[in-house]
């Protein structure tokens, strides 16, 4: 394990400037609303930003005002930010990001989690933040290997948390990707945990089905009547990106390591559709936010590896480590955000977890410790003052 620094090279910098002044742009009729994809007046808008007014060495010094460092774990580099506690019974948490996250899409609470007496809280809510970023993800590259999927990784930050870092038992939060692994953790590993939080229910064995790019297929017509049109929505939201990870993620990536502009244009499709609908993309925290997001997959030419996540996930399918009930055994405790337009709810998802809290919140999204930081901070502190 050893020191790290987020420090893009200054020829990656000029070289990104000089392609986005080249972008060729392609036609964009009758696309006001998004409908047939990223609105290219708006990414236009963006790339504008990016080139003339986004500032990337402040945000690195933002970056780098955390603790960094890169450990090989089973020979996967993986880079984590670890932020120690300030309270008298620190748990040992860790918290995993999605796609098309990044590890900084939990900068706004590590500090309040790790020291909450500085930020208002109790000291006696602490916790020791572990902050990685997935296998193949941004600065957790290059892979040594495909291969890597969600089961995996659940397996590979078990390692990681107690031989690595040195503990014996450990909480575990996640969205997106980061609810699937980590509720695979307290599916094969709950003997280790003290306990989860996760901001998306699942169920076990994600894309495990007979043709996994089709995420509801004819089980839309399995649900009741009044949640199929919201099922069919949901689809429409995400079908294209699952798909094409899973099938295609190599043939896509050569565009994507080539055109910093179409790497944009992919991630923030996903955020928008995701996000909740009241999220702002018009503001400077918020651009700034999704150019920083971008700047990682693109300085560490991640597109790939993140991708290939998704379709190993299919090429190498879960099985169960125990036939028991619930199969995620872990206290958990689950926060259901209303306006996350890329996830789907119902009592058979909570069913999976061994719950001790549920809450619901009516703003944010997909990207909740993002949008809704606040929410999740007080629920994880919430969760774990009955575990501690």
């Amino acid at each position: 394990m050893k020191k790290f620094t987020v420090d893009i090279d200054q020829t990656v910098l000029e070289d990104l400037k000089d392609r986005l002044k080249r972008t060729r742009w392609p036609a964009d009729l009758d696309n006001e609303d998004w409908s047939y994809g990223t609105n290219r007046e708006y990414l236009q808008s963006l790339t504008d930003y990016w080139l003339n007014e986004y500032d990337w060495l402040a945000q690195q010094k933002k970056l780098n005002s955390f603790d960094h460092f890169i450990a090989t774990v089973d020979d996967y580099p993986i880079h984590f930010i670890r932020e120690k506690a300030t309270g008298p019974a620190p748990i040992p948490l860790i918290l995993t990001h999605g796609w098309p996250w990044t590890f900084w899409d939990y900068h706004k609470i590590i500090r309040p989690l790790a020291d909450p007496a500085s930020f208002g809280g109790d000291p006696a809510d602490a916790f020791e933040v572990i902050v990685p970023s997935l296998p193949g993800f941004g600065f957790s590259t290059p892979v040594p290997r495909s291969g890597m999927n969600y089961w995996r990784t659940a397996d590979l930050w078990d390692l990681f948390m107690r031989q690595t870092l040195g503990f014996e038992r450990y909480a575990a939060q996640g969205g997106d990707w980061g609810a699937v692994i980590t509720s695979q953790m307290s599916h094969a590993h709950p003997q280790h945990l003290i306990g989860i939080h996760v901001t998306n229910a699942v169920g076990p064995g994600l894309f495990s089905q007979e043709r996994p790019w089709d995420m509801l297929g004819s089980r839309i017509r399995a649900l009741p009547e009044e949640k199929q049109a919201a099922a069919i929505e949901l689809e429409r939201r995400v079908a294209s990106h699952v798909a094409v990870a899973i099938l295609d993620p190599q043939t896509i990536s050569y565009a994507m390591q080539d055109s910093p502009v179409g790497l944009l244009a992919w991630i923030i499709e996903r955020r928008k559709a995701w996000s909740d609908p009241a999220e702002d993309f018009e503001s400077e925290e918020t651009k700034n936010h999704m150019l920083t997001t971008a700047m990682i997959f693109w300085a560490s030419g991640c597109f790939v590896s993140s991708s290939r996540f998704y379709a190993d996930t299919d090429r190498y399918p879960w099985r169960p480590s125990h036939e028991r009930q619930p199969a995620f055994e872990a206290p958990a405790g689950i926060s259901l955000f209303l306006n996350d337009r890329a996830s789907l709810r119902g009592p058979e998802r909570i069913a999976n977890y061994n719950v001790v809290q549920l809450k619901e919140h009516e703003k944010g999204g997909h990207f909740a410790p993002y949008e809704n930081p606040e929410a999740v901070l007080e629920d994880i502190r919430s969760t774990f003052r009955q575990l501690r």
